[in-house]
């Protein structure tokens, strides 16, 4: 699951030009620098995201046999299910932008003792480099909404999928259905003097208006397209230990600070940490809420 955000690396009093080159560049230095936490991390991903996958794997019809191919991997949580689903006869190909994190990938399933997941260092829009026709199915979780270039993307995932395939992707829906991400990106914003983003930037809420991933799909040639809603909470034992989460995990939430002080960064989190503080329960424990979209289409 790598993912980053739109930072600019200053404030600014007018919105730069995005440079999706060195946006790559970026997300790809964060989740080398994320790697090791985010493979940590790995059970409460498995729990937040556990509905969300398997909906993904039930609409990309991933089986026993089925040649999978796994976008934006990341420490390959997903990626493990996957292989399980599929079998010993079955294939699974993880990608990801970072080295390092695929690293944590292959671990994992040598632990889990299964021969069938490969890794592979690929951006995700270069899927049109791997032998056409060459999967059964293809997933993404959250992954699709932090590339630049969406469109080159599914237009390389398509190519390596056989007519009839399935390609199935979670993304995010809409800030206010995933407060628990959306207000610290808000208060980092306000603080440190960051413009939104623009229209069609890459970044966690791209693909979650009303019909866009739909529209999407659709737009690269997907065919049967649908879109599932999936409540994804995240349970944690308090506020602070989401923002412990959110800190070790989401190196873009550090590019977004870079312009800021020490001091400024530590009430940044303190304000961060004082306002999910609104989601801990009288009787115990954090649930963030948040909400999935999982969308599928056939090649």
């Amino acid at each position: 699951m790598s993912e980053t955000l739109t930072a600019p690396s200053a404030a600014a009093t007018t919105t730069p030009a995005f440079d999706p080159d060195k946006f790559r560049q970026t997300t790809r230095a964060q989740w080398e620098a994320a790697a090791p936490a985010w493979d940590r991390w790995s059970p409460l991903l498995a729990e937040w995201l556990g509905h969300a996958t398997e909906a993904m794997l039930d609409m990309a019809r991933v089986a026993p046999g089925s040649r999978v191919l796994d976008i934006a991997a990341g420490a390959g949580e997903q990626t493990i299910t996957a292989a399980r689903r599929a079998g010993p006869q079955g294939h699974v190909l993880a990608t990801d932008i970072s080295p390092a994190i695929l690293g944590h990938a292959r671990a994992a399933a040598q632990r889990q003792g299964l021969s069938n997941v490969e890794t592979r260092e690929l951006d995700g829009e270069r899927h049109d480099l791997l032998p056409a026709a060459s999967f059964d199915a293809a997933i993404s979780r959250v992954g699709l909404i932090y590339f630049p270039d969406q469109q080159r993307a599914l237009a390389g995932i398509r190519h390596a999928l056989r007519r009839g395939g399935r390609f199935a992707a979670v993304v995010y829906s809409t800030p206010d259905r995933n407060p628990f991400f959306a207000l610290p990106v808000g208060i980092i914003r306000r603080r440190a003097q960051l413009p939104p983003p623009l229209p069609g930037q890459p970044g966690p809420f791209s693909l979650g208006g009303e019909g866009v991933l739909a529209r999407t799909l659709e737009q690269a040639g997907f065919r049967d397209v649908e879109v599932r809603k999936v409540d994804s909470p995240v349970r944690l034992p308090s506020a602070a230990e989401c923002v412990r989460f959110e800190r070790e995990s989401f190196g873009a939430l550090h590019q977004m600070m870079a312009g800021l002080g020490e001091a400024e960064k530590a009430q940044t989190w303190e304000e961060i940490e004082r306002t999910l503080a609104q989601f801990e329960r009288p009787q115990g424990g954090f649930v963030g809420p948040c909400e999935m979209l999982v969308g599928a289409g056939t090649a």
